[in-house]
Order: C-alpha cells, then structure tokens, then sequence
C-alpha cells in the first residue's frame, strides 16, 4: 500500500536519510536520549557550510535548513543540551517554530509533540486530560488518563514544543513551572496507585516560541520566565540569502500546487527589496521609508511570491510584477487600513526615485500604482 502523499512532511520524515547518516557520522558523546551528537545537530539545522560530511557509506554535503546565524543555532543546541528550556522569541515569520522543529527531530526524532498556544488552551493541554467514556465507565486509571504531548515527552525523553506560549493564559502558561522545576507531573486522581507520578526520563526537555510584539499576548511570570533561555531570532540580514529562501519555499509551495514556478528571479529581488524597505524602515539607498505597522516577515513575501507564481502558472496573462502592488496591499492591511496609505507613500518616495533613476524593474512597477487607489 503506498503511503499517503502530504502537503507538508515534518523534517523527521522529510529529511529522514541525512538525520540516519549523521546519527552514525559521529561516535562522539552524546546528551542522555539524544540520537546525535550536538555536533551534528548543529549540522543538520545549519548545514556543513559545504564540506562533505563523512558517514556510514560515503560522504555527504548537508545543506542548510534555517537561514540565520550558526552561532544562534549553537546556542540553542547547548541549551538543549542542559535540559534548560529554550525559548525562541521574535517578530512573526522569522522562523521560530520552523528552527524548533528542526532541532525537535535532530534531538530525538520527532517534532509532533506539541501543543499550540491560544486563549483557550487549558491546563489539560500541557499537562493531562481524561477519556471519560472510560473515566465514567472504571474510574480514573492509567488507561483512562490522556497524557498532553508535554507528558508524553518527560515520559519518552523527548523534545516538546509549546508553540506561541504567551498567546495562553498566565494560569496556564504557570503550568510548566512546576513542569520544568520538578520534572516530574503528580496525578492526584491515581494516588497510591501505578501513574500517580509521572517523572521526566533523561533527554526531556521543552522548546517555546513567543511572537512578543503580537496583539493579545499574556506576560509571562518571572518565574516562568526563569526557566527558560532566551533566544531573539532575528529576521534575515542577508539580501541574497533571503531571496534564495523565498525563491525556494515559494517553488516547493507552488510544485505542491501542481505546476510549474516561473517567476523571473528579478521580479522576486524587487520583492524582496520591497519587503525589507518596509520592514527596516529604511531603503538599501539610505532613504526613509515609513514603516507599515503590519509585519513584513520573511514569511509574508513567500505567500506574495508563491501567490505570484501559482497566477502566472494557472491564470497567464498578466506580467507578474503587475500582481506584486496588488499582493502587497493585502499584507499591509492586515493590521491597520491607514498602512495603506504609508504603503502609497513608498511607492511616490523611495520607489519612485529609483524608477526615475532609470531602473527598469522599478520603472514598471511604478505604472502599476493605480492598483494602489482601488
């Protein structure tokens, strides 16, 4: 029987053969419960920087799968590697959640045991729930305890992950204090009886991610806060490096889709420029741009760029750089409707000057500001 085709693969299964050869690429020491040497996790989250690796059978370059600074990536290896909590923090579409599935399934070979944060979640999520048809029909026991994929992972000495931990309520976020002091989760419905005390096994440890500039966030209690290893992700700093990730991603999104990506890569530079112009505040030429208070993430101009190519691909016609003013309102009034209008006054400033400066991308883009008033 063949195996369901998914729209996306998480990368334990995705990347399954290079996480199989670096676990045995390196006798070195390794954590309690982890399947490779922080070494190499470091290798499969950040890449080889070219130089082929030496494995069972052979040699191979392992390319890079996060796109920021190695040194971040060693940081949270190390932290990891204490059994200290990581929280990653940072603006929306930086990553975070991409680089703790990552380091999720080099750990220990899963990124499923997660739990996403919201207004709703509730207690039971991060630490236990009951089925009650079972509940009802013998009482409480092990078989009719639910553990939360955060027990789950101090039973199995694995990595859980809490996506977005400040969306949830500070009683809930308080949960994993005693969670990661104690290392242990009491069961008081079982008392005296198998399960009643569930502790970590060795390798448990816990990754959070946290938008803190999001509307609606609950702070964090200092003693939470404790627990946990602060790690910024920044958005990407490298032009040429954020256009090869868009590039990629919008490719792969679009060959999901079941077509062809054939965006000319100087459409995808002039979105990307554009992308960082209005997230930076500040155009590649030194002018001052007004920054829109919508995030202008990494994330947002691979959806644009994947959008643009999917219309190029199912709908021809149009030049696709005449799609791009059109894509760009819509992130931009994600937020607040008045972005509109800073969103005009890029495009009469900083884009301007360079269409009259003879650019012939910008040029184009410049006719295209109609679009802009509709």
């Amino acid at each position: 029987m063949t195996a369901a085709v998914r729209q996306i693969d998480p990368p334990e299964h995705r990347f399954a053969d290079e996480l199989a050869f670096l676990a045995g690429a390196d006798a070195g020491r390794r954590p309690p419960g982890w399947r490779m040497t922080p070494r190499n996790v470091v290798t499969f989250v950040a890449g080889s920087a070219g130089v082929p690796v030496d494995g069972p059978g052979g040699r191979r370059v392992i390319a890079p799968k996060f796109v920021g600074e190695r040194a971040l990536v060693e940081r949270c290896v190390v932290t990891l590697a204490g059994e200290r909590g990581l929280l990653l923090v940072g603006e929306p579409g930086t990553a975070k959640s991409m680089l703790s599935e990552l380091l999720s399934a080099a750990i220990c070979g899963t990124s499923a045991l997660a739990v996403q944060g919201t207004a709703g979640t509730s207690e039971d999520q991060l630490r236990y729930g009951w089925n009650y048809a079972l509940l009802l029909a013998a009482g409480p026991s092990e078989e009719s305890l639910v553990p939360s994929p955060v027990l789950t992972a101090m039973r199995d000495g694995a990595v859980a992950r809490v996506e977005e931990i400040t969306r949830c309520l500070p009683e809930v976020q308080d949960a994993l204090v005693s969670i990661m002091s104690e290392r242990r989760v009491s069961v008081p419905e079982l008392a005296g009886r198998d399960g009643a005390v569930s502790y970590a096994a060795p390798g448990f440890c816990l990754i959070a991610t946290a938008n803190l500039r999001d509307r609606g966030v609950s702070e964090m209690s200092a003693a939470l806060k404790r627990r946990f290893n602060f790690e910024v992700v920044p958005p990407i700093a490298d032009f040429d490096a954020e256009v090869a990730l868009v590039t990629r991603q919008a490719k792969a999104s679009v060959e999901r889709g079941g077509a062809d990506f054939a965006v000319d890569e100087a459409v995808l530079d002039t979105l990307v420029t554009a992308f960082r112009d209005l997230r930076t505040g500040r155009s590649a030429e030194g002018w001052e741009v007004e920054r829109p208070s919508s995030v202008m993430s990494t994330a947002e101009a691979v959806a644009v760029a994947a959008s643009i190519g999917l219309s190029a691909a199912y709908l021809p016609g149009p030049d696709p750089l005449s799609l791009l003013p059109g894509h760009l309102l819509g992130v931009v009034r994600k937020d607040d409707p008045a972005d509109a209008e800073r969103l005009l006054a890029y495009w009469d400033g900083a884009l301007r000057r360079r269409a009259e400066a003879g650019a012939r991308m910008w040029r184009q883009l410049w006719e295209h500001r109609d679009v802009l008033r509709d």
